[in-house]
């Protein structure tokens, strides 16, 4: 991926909260993305950073014409890790609650905040309803990782690797391998029909791949 463009993301961020609110209504949008760019900075991160939290937005953006509300898919991005600490296990809910706490002050209406956090809280398990668009874009966009190019997964199987360096490597590899487990349990990995169509496969093929190694 390329250089990653803060000024960009701030943008970004401004026009999905702005689209998402009353028109005129709330406060700066600057401060917010400001905090957001800041968590999404931090030391303990390895994968889930500025790199991962742009390509979900690019992943959002190629998927938004099955959202039922692509910004409020987009603003769910944004928090669905803000919160992270690979020692814990209560990441995405706490993101969400951050959502809870800043959207509202930011302007957005409640039942809106409300859907953020609905997504954000998805982001745990990535089990959606069928009838559930924002939840098939948002957690198709997340996934998408998962069918990248050989060399680009492998990148990101070390980056995950580094955050959880505190973990002894036979602890790992046993957490690893249930992960991928399931994953590869879901009767469908991408609920859009585009990620259906262009990433089912191969990520399918990258977590055997990587599951066969584990294991050996």
């Amino acid at each position: 991926m390329a250089d990653i463009d803060p000024d960009e993301l701030r943008a970004r961020f401004t026009r999905s909260l702005e689209r998402a609110r009353h028109p005129g209504e709330g406060p700066d949008p600057l401060p917010y993305a400001e905090n957001l760019l800041a968590r999404w900075q931090e030391p303990q991160r390895r994968y889930h950073t500025l790199a991962h939290l742009t390509a979900v937005l690019d992943h959002i953006d190629t998927l938004k014409a099955y959202a039922a509300d692509p910004d409020l898919v987009r603003l769910a991005a944004w928090f669905h890790d803000a919160v992270y600490l690979p020692e814990r296990s209560e990441n995405e809910e706490r993101s969400a609650r951050l959502a809870e706490r800043a959207l509202p002050e930011a302007g957005l209406p409640p039942e809106k905040t409300a859907e953020v956090a609905r997504l954000v809280r998805l982001t745990a398990g990535h089990a959606t309803a069928d009838d559930d668009p924002n939840g098939h874009v948002l957690c198709d966009a997340d996934l998408a990782i998962l069918a990248s190019p050989p060399s680009v997964y492998a990148a990101y199987t070390v980056a995950v690797r580094e955050e959880y360096g505190f973990v002894p490597s036979d602890a790992f590899r046993t957490g690893r391998a249930a992960i991928l487990r399931e994953l590869l349990a879901l009767p469908r990995l991408f609920r859009t029909p585009y990620g259906a169509e262009h990433w089912e496969a191969t990520a399918r093929y990258n977590l055997t791949s990587e599951l066969e190694m584990l294991s050996s």
